[in-house]
């Protein structure tokens, strides 16, 4: 590669030095834009800043009229400037004025002027405003002198960021960076958070911006390049990576990244402009971002994500940060911003810091959204273009209930989110007073309210709660957070705290479900699933891997010595995978007896009832269990063959319709005909007009999330089951065509004062 004039060293060199200096904002500006129109003999060199009003305004300049400055204004996408700003692309222009997108400014005196070079000044891919260099001679501008503009654009970037020109603004005017952004996306996890930023992969700050010697960056580069391919290899050369999939499709893509020619020539030339290495990765970084943004093939906007993260790998690399950390001194009221994280990583986030999560990507049945959930954290999940647009300890809301986001919100905002979040605390300690009182209706019908685990964490909820016990215990999550599979032991030592810590409280274990949306990276699946939500996962995968199935009842019967074990058999399709799981069970029970080990008291095992096909075995599987457990989210996704993750559709179909209803309702029925004990768990029973609906419906025991435990407990003391019974019943059978009986069941909560 040729060595490029010494003009942009020699710049670079001489903005360190005013970078230095103790200088007032403006002058340090006007001095700045001097040395860039000397350095590249122009005869015009303009600062343009972004406003949060979506205006660009001169900031500063050398040529033009003095007397624009902070006066001259184009709207973002108005003229060449705010084209410029508007697309995160430079324009390089021989006659500026025959362009299209010319606007004639008469304050600032620019119309002797034909040549026109202009570059965004940009950060984490973000525009933070335009900066110009214009000649009276008709010429166009070299590439060197566009990657020296551009590399200049770069150190402005960072005076912008670090909040030096706010000292420049008029009362009531802010700059972009800083202004609020509110965000649309899908509500994964109820509440409300009030807290500051903190990125879970923390945007790397280059505070080391020129080098001194080019040689020497251009050997750290290659060095850092050549570990990092090296590490790639490692990973893909992992038995833990599958041969073929996902996992293994994204670690190509960075191998393809990492090995492409045309990134590691763009380094090279930033470097030979006089940028150290990590400083040449970052401004590549920030215009690869810039340009991809705009893209809507949601593969490409993918492949902007990869090319992120392995960016920010050379990164660390070149600056001897570790790939993953927890942040070490974590803000008190921590809401964490991530473009994907796994279950194991917020679980290293202290607890009582986290306020909520916001995820760029995810899904409602994302491991780390089962986890917060859990946790009773807030979540919003598809949130684009967030983590761009945030920085560390910014203010920030999250309003699980709404599905918004709000980055630095305005004190109207911020009040009014306040004053929700001390009507949910008063509404909170209201549930608690309740606590310990019984969970009868009006007309005193009795239900059992029964609360979702699956983590160790959630233990401490049982007693707060006011649950009489576990109705569903996710035993997957355990094999989700770790990062092999847990031994016999660990499993055994799990199980027995959950059984300690629930004391008499019944606990409903349900055996391993994993597969669908729910991989073990660790697990390899014999091969690539159209629709794994319909295919090898809960009890199809553990009797076809029964060693999986033997370890895991092995320890819950050794944990359960002396006291109830309720087991509980994940998606059964039909009667013969009961009878099938029976087997392994009674032949366990059989191994530890010969070795003496104590014994469940009792063991009671049961079936969910979430795959259509079981609706015409309810009778015949009532025979062979011990009690049924309603998995109602699966139930209404297959019954009604819509996809839950799928926003497009998701929100056509009602729970509370009346196919639905009438589905649960038959499941009531043959509970009672057969006197087996039936149980919903899932969204249905934590939400108080579902839950209502439930009640008419005839169940009696239903499991929900701790959180709803108290607002659930609230509608049943004002519920008149016999009276809704009635109108449900009667709606139910009546052919009215309904969608869905959601107002009807509304109005009657609202005609009866029952809170909701």
């Amino acid at each position: 590669m040729r060595e490029l004039t010494t003009g942009p060293r020699v710049l670079l060199r001489r903005l360190r030095e005013l970078m230095a200096e103790v200088l007032e904002p403006q002058e340090r500006l006007d001095r700045i834009v001097r040395e860039i129109a000397q350095n590249m003999v122009a005869e015009v060199c303009s600062f343009y800043v972004l406003r949060s009003d979506g205006v660009l305004e001169l900031y500063a300049t050398e040529g033009l009229n003095p007397q624009a400055v902070h006066l001259a204004q184009l709207r973002l996408g108005q003229g060449l400037v705010g084209t410029i700003a508007a697309s995160a692309r430079p324009l390089n222009l021989t006659d500026a004025q025959t362009h299209p997108a010319f606007t004639y400014l008469p304050e600032t005196g620019e119309e002797v002027y034909n040549s026109f070079l202009g570059v965004p000044i940009l950060r984490a891919g973000r525009t933070l405003g335009v900066l110009v260099v214009q000649n009276r001679t008709k010429r166009a501008y070299r590439e060197d002198e566009l990657e020296a503009l551009e590399t200049t654009a770069m150190v402005l970037a960072e005076m912008v960021a670090t909040g030096d020109l706010t000292r420049l603004t008029r009362p009531g005017v802010e700059l972009d960076l800083g202004k609020p952004m509110s965000f649309s996306g899908n509500s994964f996890n109820d509440g409300v958070g009030l807290g500051h930023v903190v990125l879970h992969e923390p945007r790397i700050v280059v505070t080391n911006l020129f080098n001194e010697d080019s040689q020497r960056e251009l050997e750290r580069l290659q060095e850092a390049i050549g570990s990092l391919r090296i590490s790639i290899d490692d990973m893909l050369s992992r038995r833990d990576v599958a041969a073929e999939g996902e996992h293994r499709a994204v670690l190509e893509a960075y191998r393809m990244f990492a090995h492409d020619r045309g990134w590691v020539r763009r380094l090279e030339e930033a470097i030979h402009n006089g940028l150290t290495a990590e400083a040449a990765v970052e401004k590549v970084q920030s215009d690869t971002r810039a340009r991809m943004m705009h893209l809507t093939d949601p593969y490409m906007r993918e492949r902007l994500s990869d090319f992120d993260d392995l960016a920010n790998r050379l990164l660390r690399q070149l600056m001897g940060r570790d790939v993953k950390t927890v942040a070490e001194s974590l803000v008190k009221d921590a809401i964490i911003i991530a473009r994907s994280m796994g279950a194991a990583e917020l679980l290293d986030y202290p607890r009582e810091r986290l306020r909520g999560v916001v995820l760029e990507d995810g899904a409602p049945t994302s491991h780390v959204v089962i986890v917060a959930r859990a946790m009773g954290i807030p979540v919003v999940g598809q949130v684009k273009g967030v983590v761009s647009m945030a920085e560390n300890n910014d203010a920030a809301i999250v309003d699980g209930d709404d599905g918004k986001v709000h980055l630095r919100p305005q004190v109207d905002i911020e009040t009014a989110y306040a004053e929700k979040v001390r009507f949910r605390a008063r509404r909170q300690a209201l549930y608690r007073e309740l606590r310990d009182e019984p969970s009868v209706t009006k007309d005193g019908v009795e239900i059992s309210l029964l609360m979702n685990a699956g983590l160790l964490v959630d233990l401490p909820q049982l007693v707060e709660s006011g649950a009489v016990g576990i109705g569903l215990f996710r035993t997957e999550l355990q094999f989700m957070i770790a990062s092999t599979f847990p031994r016999a032991e660990q499993q055994e030592r799990l199980y027995r705290s959950v059984l300690d810590a629930a004391d008499d409280r019944p606990v409903t274990f349900r055996t391993l479900d994993i597969g669908g949306d729910k991989v073990l990276p660790y697990f390899r699946n014999s091969g690539r699933e159209e629709n794994p939500a319909m295919g090898w996962r809960a009890i199809r995968l553990t009797l076809d891997r029964p060693g999986l199935l033997r370890t895991q009842l092995r320890a819950l019967l050794k944990a359960a010595g002396g006291r109830e074990l309720r087991l509980m058999l994940p998606m059964v399709t039909e009667v013969g995978e009961v009878r099938a799981a029976r087997e392994i069970i009674e032949r366990e029970v059989r191994h530890l007896s010969r070795f003496a080990y104590s014994l469940p008291t009792r063991l009671r095992l049961g079936a969910m009832v979430e795959v259509p096909s079981l609706l015409w075995q309810l009778d015949e599987l009532m025979a062979v269990v011990d009690f049924v457990s309603v998995g109602s989210n699966d139930l209404f996704q297959f019954l009604m063959a819509v996809d839950r993750g799928n926003s497009i559709i998701s929100n056509r179909f009602d729970q509370l319709s009346p196919p639905f209803l009438r589905v649960l309702r038959q499941i009531v029925e043959a509970g009672t005909r057969n006197d087996t004990p039936v149980t919903l768990c899932g969204e249905m029973a934590g939400k108080p007009l579902t839950a209502m609906t439930l009640i008419g419906l005839g169940f009696r025991q239903i499991s929900m999330s701790p959180a709803s435990i108290g607002p659930v407990k609230a509608m049943l003391g004002a519920l008149d089951m016999a009276k809704l019974n009635a109108l449900l019943l009667e709606a139910l059978h009546k052919p009215n065509g309904s969608h869905s009986l959601r107002e009807v069941l509304s109005g009657f909560a609202e005609d009866n004062g029952i809170p909701l």
